[in-house]
């Protein structure tokens, strides 16, 4: 995900990170360095040397720090973040207990009743288009149970 704009807002001690769906707060607090008020944001910008997915922020101290779009994305609890870094936790289990696993690829696709480009498929962390419901299936095929645990977020009040 791109960003298209980085701002400080000193007053709310945040930085403002626009992208395509809005603007997310990062604090400072949550950055490294972290801006005070003795030593404040001097500049900061998109970074295009991380492909537009970071900005990078320069102190009057003249330390520096970077921060990917990944860290505002789960910071705020973007729900389709969220949703894919499920997918890629449950992916790379996959993905470990395959490796770990005695049975072959062809074995493991007989058993999910796919192919075996499917199933190459369904270990890429960067394939996003698969489903939990394809993952739990080839995690039970490796011999694990997953337990999903939905409980309320607990609100921070602030």
């Amino acid at each position: 995900m791109k960003i298209l704009e980085v701002r400080p807002n000193n007053r709310k001690r945040a930085f403002e990170v626009r992208i395509r769906r809005g603007t997310l707060p990062f604090p400072y607090s949550k950055a490294d360095p972290s801006p005070t008020s003795s030593d404040p944001v001097r500049e900061v910008a998109v970074d295009p040397e991380l492909g537009r997915e970071g900005f990078t922020y320069r102190l009057t101290s003249g330390a520096e720090g970077t921060i990917h779009v990944d860290s505002v994305l789960e910071y705020n609890e973007d729900p389709t973040y969220m949703a894919d870094l499920l997918l890629y936790k449950l992916t790379t289990a996959a993905r470990d207990g395959f490796e770990a696993s005695e049975l072959s690829a062809r074995e493991v696709a007989r058993l999910l009743g796919t192919s075996p480009p499917q199933l190459y498929r369904l270990l890429d962390p960067l394939n996003y288009s698969k489903s939990i419901r394809q993952l739990l299936a080839l995690l039970g095929v490796l011999g694990y149970e997953v337990d999903v645990d939905v409980k309320e977020r607990s609100v921070v009040a602030g």
